[in-house]
């Protein structure tokens, strides 16, 4: 059982973040756009290739992907997680967290069905990439690892084979879009803020800060009536009334008081480009378009090609049990090794 319940919501919080965390794998694979932060996440699969008829995944392939997921969780938040509600009808995390992963293995196996009719093969090395690096994790495995999955060396070739042509077929089915993101349009600055709900509160505020050289930082604390003082604005996050104002400034450069939703804002520039998030922003600009041209094909296949992953293992398997097992880094290794 969990602590006082005061802690509850902070709890809860907890776990979507941690549900972002493993949205990431899911992003990688589908190149969705990562605005999930931690270090990871994911799931996976069986080939499809050898028998279409099959509806689910034997108990150790599935086992080794909720053995991955499990144990990254308990990391973070101990076997304590289990049992946080962490929606509206009081669905506890370890209920979500698998019908999560019975979703994305759903998605997976119909990416792989999609990949069949596109004829999309992997080449020699491509296996011998993925030989290796099912050598390589089967390896990693602790007998008590080995005692909670029962998964075999070739049930991790199968379910790295099958993330790996996933991966492949958003690459094959998205060639010909162009990802080129320019700095203008990923452009990302540092600003402070000052909102006021007069507009002659505002031009105060801004003789104070332009002619008589007041700190703005410490103006805002003292006069702002947001809390939020310091904030990082990406180009299109804002509209016109806001970035036609603030985007023109240089760093160190004030605007004059404008009114946006409702409030009169005076804005200083700190850094008119942070490179480092506008490349970051350009890359996940570039991911969420790949993700738009790849949803565009996939969505309309999925929908006459739906998959039930069905399988006694979801109703009967506890994410309290193998206490042992810390097996956490089979898709971070796919990564890794495979660069994608």
């Amino acid at each position: 059982s969990m602590q006082n319940r005061t802690n509850e919501k902070d709890k809860k919080n907890s776990c979507a973040a941690g549900w972002c965390t493993m949205r990431k794998w899911l992003a990688a694979i589908l190149a969705v756009i990562q605005i999930f932060l931690l270090t990871a996440c994911s799931v996976n699969l069986p080939m499809v290739s050898e028998s279409t008829e099959t509806d689910g995944y034997s108990d150790a392939q599935t086992m080794l992907v909720i053995a991955t997921e499990r144990n990254r969780y308990r990391k973070v938040y101990t076997d304590q997680i289990w049992n946080v509600e962490v929606s509206d009808d009081k669905t506890p995390f370890q209920t979500y967290l698998l019908e999560q992963i019975r979703t994305f293995l759903s998605e997976i196996r119909s990416m792989n069905l999609l990949a069949d009719e596109e004829g999309l093969t992997l080449n020699s090395q491509e296996r011998e990439q993925l030989k290796q690096l099912a050598d390589d994790y089967y390896a990693s495995l602790t007998d008590a690892d080995k005692a909670y999955i029962k998964a075999s060396r070739d049930d991790v070739y199968t379910m790295y084979e099958a993330y790996h042509r996933a991966n492949k077929l958003v690459d094959e089915l998205t060639k010909d879009v162009s990802l080129e993101i320019s700095d203008s349009e990923a452009r990302v600055i540092q600003v402070q803020e000052i909102a006021v709900s007069e507009e002659a509160k505002a031009q105060e505020v801004y003789e104070k800060v332009v002619s008589e050289g007041a700190d703005f930082a410490a103006t805002a604390r003292k006069e702002s009536e947001n809390s939020e003082i310091d904030v990082i604005v990406g180009r299109g996050e804002r509209d016109d009334a806001y970035e036609s104002n603030v985007f023109a400034l240089e760093t160190g450069a004030v605007t004059e008081p404008f009114l946006w939703r409702g409030k009169w804002y005076v804005v200083k520039c700190v850094n008119d480009f942070d490179e480092d998030a506008t490349l970051e922003r350009k890359n996940n600009m570039a991911l969420e378009r790949k993700n738009k041209a790849f949803r565009s094909i996939y969505d309309s296949f999925e929908a006459e090609h739906k998959v039930e992953i069905e399988g006694s293992i979801w109703n009967k398997v506890s994410l309290s049990d193998g206490a042992d097992c810390t097996t956490s880094d089979f898709f971070e290794r796919y990564h890794e090794v495979m660069g994608e």
